[in-house]
């Protein structure tokens, strides 16, 4: 792929600083320096490119991951569980990926679940064997497992739901998630009650007697609570015989990956900015953080080792579940890209909720995140459209706002100002290079650009790969 500048011509490759590494020897870092040697500072190692989502998730995230992971050597998830969902076509096959990384597809690299993951077992190993019945072959022996990540029980998805319907009882209305135990994990983890892989894998006695009091602790929350112990503790041990030769320890393996032979390495962000448990639109986000930190406490990944951050953003906006929604469509034009998008959600069959690009999330995204790139998908959604408009702005009681609002009663009182464009009104969806792409959508993209400060790559909703 070879994306380009705000003036249109090649800025880099997404594999430039890294194919910089491969010209240079790296150092061993697992041997000190000789007595009496200054170590270099220049050569911190491999970078690791990064791929987060710029909205509320849904962005297209798995498709940017498999053109980039290509030429990738090691694949890696850092957050977020199965609530995440990624849909992948390959040869004219679809493969969703919940936990597995969508780098999995590539058969000549690895792919690595972080400790900032949270893992359902019997999630994981049914989302690869049903994906193994399409075609992926050997993905077992691809797969590297974190002994730090926290395990998701199936009584963290009972949780889940019941959380749900108590927020419904007592407030009039749910946060949406997915019900896959995701936001209990994270609380056991954060209550510093969780259990890990290592745990799983160590004294199985032990970790019975700690999943026992885990589930006395829920249960004594949540009375209509039934859990099988027996049965969950048989299954488990089942388990962790099918997971032991993937597991490795994360933080050792990552260091060797960054600082051994030069490597081309993939971070796959799951989630988005605006579900970001910090910098989203809180309460309604997830419980992980989707943005750039995430991939450096999620893996062990020192700050100084992240190379390009590729920010992935419809050329329009959609968000699943409820929430503030500022450039929300609920009109024909609403329908009209959740039907031509075909925007249904990969994890909950949901629909999603349609409307205009969002700049100041997008902007306020790359705030966080320091994009260095924008991957706009789906632009051949807008071909049909008469005009399309572009959230530039919002106001709060007539006056220009310069921030995205913390609170959600703020949010959902601002007032949008757009900048109206001319459709194209021509089929993009075959266009391969930047001059396929008709004046208008080109003015288009290159106000996105220039508003954002950030060069864009281009993309449609077709499995082949789209340069601009």
């Amino acid at each position: 792929m070879h994306p380009r500048g705000c003036c249109g011509e090649s800025v880099f490759s997404p594999w430039r600083q890294l194919a910089r590494a491969q010209r240079r020897t790296s150092p061993n870092l697992n041997q000190p320096p000789a007595t009496g040697q200054k170590r270099s500072r220049n050569d911190a190692g491999n970078k690791a490119t990064v791929v987060l989502g710029a909205q509320w998730g849904d962005e297209g995230k798995g498709k940017v991951v498999d053109l980039l992971a290509t030429e990738a050597d090691l694949v890696c998830r850092c957050q977020g569980g199965n609530n995440a969902g990624h849909t992948v076509v390959v040869d004219g096959k679809e493969y969703d990926f919940h936990l597995l990384p969508s780098g999995i597809i590539n058969t000549k690299s690895t792919s690595l679940i972080g400790n900032g993951v949270v893992i359902h077992l019997p999630g994981l190993f049914e989302e690869g064997d049903k994906n193994e019945k399409k075609g992926l072959k050997g993905w077992e022996k691809r797969l590297i497992v974190s002994d730090r990540a926290h395990l998701v029980f199936d009584f963290h998805q009972v949780v889940d739901g019941l959380q749900e319907t108590e927020r419904q009882a007592q407030e009039g209305k749910t946060i949406g998630t997915t019900k896959k135990g995701i936001g209990p994990a994270y609380s056991s983890k954060a209550s510093r009650t969780g259990l890990r892989v290592c745990d799983l894998l160590a004294d199985f006695k032990d970790f019975s007697t700690r999943f026992k009091n885990l589930v006395h602790q829920y249960q004594s929350m949540y009375q209509s609570l039934t859990v099988d112990v027996d049965d969950q503790l048989k299954k488990l041990k089942e388990y962790a015989e099918r997971l032991r030769p993937m597991v490795r320890d994360g933080v050792y393996y990552m260091y060797e990956a960054l600082h051994g032979p030069p490597k081309k390495i993939l971070v796959e962000g799951a989630n988005a900015a605006l579900l970001d448990i910090d910098f989203g639109t809180y309460p309604f986000v997830t419980s992980s953080n989707c943005t750039v930190g995430g991939a450096c406490t999620g893996l062990g990944i020192p700050p100084l080792n992240i190379g390009d951050v590729f920010g992935v953003s419809k050329a329009y906006t959609t968000r699943v579940g409820i929430g503030a929604f500022p450039t929300e469509q609920l009109n024909a034009v609403g329908e009209l890209l959740q039907t031509r998008g075909h925007e249904v959600g990969v994890t909950t069959g949901r629909k999603r909720r349609c409307g205009w690009l969002d700049l100041v999330i997008v902007r306020y995204a790359h705030m966080i995140n320091g994009f260095t790139a924008i991957a706009l998908t789906k632009l051949d959604i807008l071909d049909v459209l008469d005009e399309i408009k572009v959230g530039v702005a919002y106001k709060l009681n007539g006056k220009r706002i310069p921030h995205f609002p913390a609170n959600m009663d703020v949010l959902q009182k601002v007032e949008v100002e757009y900048e109206t464009f001319p459709g194209w009104k021509t089929d993009t969806s075959a266009a391969r290079k930047w001059n396929d792409l008709p004046a208008k959508a080109q003015n288009y993209i290159r106000f996105i650009e220039n508003h954002i400060g950030v060069p864009s790559m281009f993309d449609t909703k077709s499995q082949t790969s789209i340069t601009c």
